[in-house]
């Protein structure tokens, strides 16, 4: 099988995963990119222009006429390129913010034209409205793993008497609301006896986090709106305790997962952050965590495409 992807940057993790397990089956891909830098103006919006998308669908015209089985656009704005060739059948995978956003009636549109419309999350499916598969990005099992919580410390210098806290994005994202997590963390702290550090990590190499996640005593997180966060996931991997706002799959993952809950009010995270705290003991997220493992996501992605192929 050849595939077209269609990707606004091939750095998203995600997407490297997906096409390094998809090559294992013998799928062949080329990836096309957005032209331009994907840096954010005000914290959630990309600085690339509508220019800068348009500029990318003579490639894909071109591309199109290329010996593909399909093309799969993946994130909503990649969408149009991929429905407006005439040649391929299509595969849209939304990743959240492109349907829940601004842009998000761009998403909903494009979908309408696909062969088949992938989403992260129930809540996701809800937002479409339309017929579509729910698969989440998958949590690499071998890469995120629990680790001696006091090994993973000494090597980034974190002090043990202390509680650490985990914010796995640039506090600039806007849409991640860092500035809710800085109360919630404040207020948590008056409610324990010591310290307690909230660590906003960015920009670390993704092979380098699961020292962090094994560092950390719990990861916050306050985003606004999320698809199906992969650091969730990957917290979970770790048996780390999560704490976070009830956006996206959050509340599906956590089901059933100790000293950890998903939250809608400041009071509820105040307390579910420092409950998780003073238990000081890790998650059985692990074992929660195994069915989205990147290998079950991916075959079922893998499916989508014979499917896809096989009625076209």
């Amino acid at each position: 099988m050849r595939v077209l992807n269609l990707v606004p940057t091939r750095e998203s993790r995600f997407f490297q995963q997906q096409v390094a397990h998809l090559r294992e089956r013998g799928v062949e891909q080329t990836t096309l990119t957005v032209p331009g830098r994907k840096e954010y103006d005000d914290g959630d919006t990309s600085t690339r222009s509508p220019l800068d998308y348009a500029r990318l669908y003579p490639r894909v015209l071109e591309e199109s006429f290329g010996d593909y089985d399909l093309i799969h656009a993946n994130y909503g704005l990649t969408a149009p390129h991929a429905v407006l060739q005439p040649n391929l059948p299509v595969v849209v995978s939304l990743w959240g913010t492109d349907l829940m956003g601004k842009y998000g009636w761009v998403s909903k549109l494009c979908s309408r034209f696909a062969d088949e419309t992938v989403v992260m999350s129930p809540v996701m499916a809800d937002v479409l409205g339309g017929d579509c598969r729910v698969i989440p990005h998958g949590v690499d099992l071998e890469k995120f793993q629990p680790a001696p919580q006091s090994d993973a410390r000494e090597e980034l210098g974190w002090r043990d008497d202390a509680y650490h806290v985990l914010f796995p994005y640039p506090p600039e994202r806007g849409v991640k609301d860092y500035p809710r997590a800085e109360r919630v963390a404040d207020a948590a702290r008056d409610r324990l006896d010591g310290e307690l550090a909230l660590h906003a990590v960015t920009g670390v190499p993704h092979d380098e986090m699961p020292t962090y996640m094994n560092a950390a005593d719990a990861l916050l997180l306050t985003s606004r709106r999320e698809g199906s966060p992969n650091a969730v996931k990957e917290a979970l991997a770790c048996d780390l305790p999560v704490v976070a706002t009830d956006v996206g799959d959050v509340a599906t993952r956590l089901d059933g997962v100790t000293h950890s809950r998903a939250c809608s009010t400041d009071a509820e995270l105040v307390d579910a952050l420092a409950d998780a705290l003073a238990a000081d003991e890790r998650s059985n997220g692990r074992e929660v965590v195994r069915e989205v493992s990147i290998e079950r996501t991916n075959e079922r992605l893998y499916d989508v495409y014979r499917e896809v192929v096989r009625d076209s």
